[in-house]
């Protein structure tokens, strides 16, 4: 990051909490949390890649994942779906509670945990299938459509929500691979949202678009907030500014900082926080 830019993102040499200082920095919790982690830490065999991170994800808002490559926030992120199940070697530690329910406990049915979590991850990757099929498939699997009209209501709100339905409602047939890599992104988020979930991970959603399509997903998050909570990892921190009500930063698998995006932007607490946002490393 070159000086305009340290300068744009604002912070200046006025962190107080030395780098050696590896505990977190900040509020973790928020009132009413839609989910709450307890010291969670995640090995991959003998390699300890999260460091008992506490942190909660608040109803209706938009918190920022952000950090160096290998720092543990996407490590992290797929906690919050169990998604990390399918890592061979990889074991989860903590609890993750949603309702009060630790959704880490063996009797949790990862399937119906994943339509409540759902995810959006970096590249897009909409399944071989019409651009219908792809939005009604987890709707039919879940059965929350009891008839045909039903499903195809569904499929038309999500797309809408999505803010996809008036490029594709004459193209619903054709394959969602042969939609642009915005589109087939924003067809991704419509799947995510048509089993209903109450959270909406993200990891890096933009990172393989163009400014204009990037565009179009910051603005479907601020709408989308108002009926999820949504989890974002993302190394644009001009991004993370634009969108984000909360953002915490990982380092080397620890959670460092916690705070409102503005403060952590702009008065930093920790030197790590501080020489990180004004692109002294990363």
């Amino acid at each position: 990051m070159d000086t305009n830019t340290e300068d744009q993102v604002g912070a200046s040499r006025t962190a107080t909490i030395s780098r050696d200082h590896r505990e977190t920095v900040g509020n973790v919790r928020v009132d009413d949390p839609r989910i709450r982690c307890n010291g969670i830490n995640v090995y991959y065999g003998t390699n300890h890649a999260v460091h008992n991170v506490n942190l909660d994800i608040g109803k209706n808002e938009i918190i920022a994942l952000i950090g160096p490559s290998g720092c543990g926030k996407t490590t992290f992120l797929r906690c919050l779906n169990r998604m990390n199940d399918t890592i061979p070697g990889c074991r989860v530690e903590g609890e993750i509670l949603m309702d009060g329910q630790n959704i880490n406990d063996k009797e949790v049915d990862v399937v119906p945990l994943r339509a409540r979590v759902g995810i959006v991850f970096q590249k897009p990757n909409p399944f071989p299938k019409s651009v219908f099929e792809n939005v009604a498939f987890g709707p039919r699997i879940h059965g929350l459509a009891r008839d045909k009209t039903e499903l195809e209501e569904i499929v038309v709100s999500s797309l809408k929500k999505a803010g996809l339905w008036e490029e594709v409602k004459d193209r619903l047939e054709e394959p969602g691979t042969g939609l642009s890599g915005g589109q087939q992104q924003r067809l991704c988020i419509a799947r995510a949202i048509a089993v209903q979930p109450e959270v909406i991970l993200m990891d890096e959603p933009c990172s393989a678009l163009d400014p204009i399509a990037t565009a179009k997903i910051e603005q479907l998050m601020a709408e989308l907030r108002e009926n999820y909570s949504i989890c974002i990892v993302t190394h644009n921190m001009q991004q993370a500014a634009r969108v984000a009500v909360r953002t915490a930063f990982f380092h080397l698998g620890d959670l460092i900082e916690v705070g409102e995006t503005t403060q952590i932007f702009t008065k930093p607490r920790h030197e790590l926080t501080e020489d990180y946002v004004t692109g002294r490393f990363g």
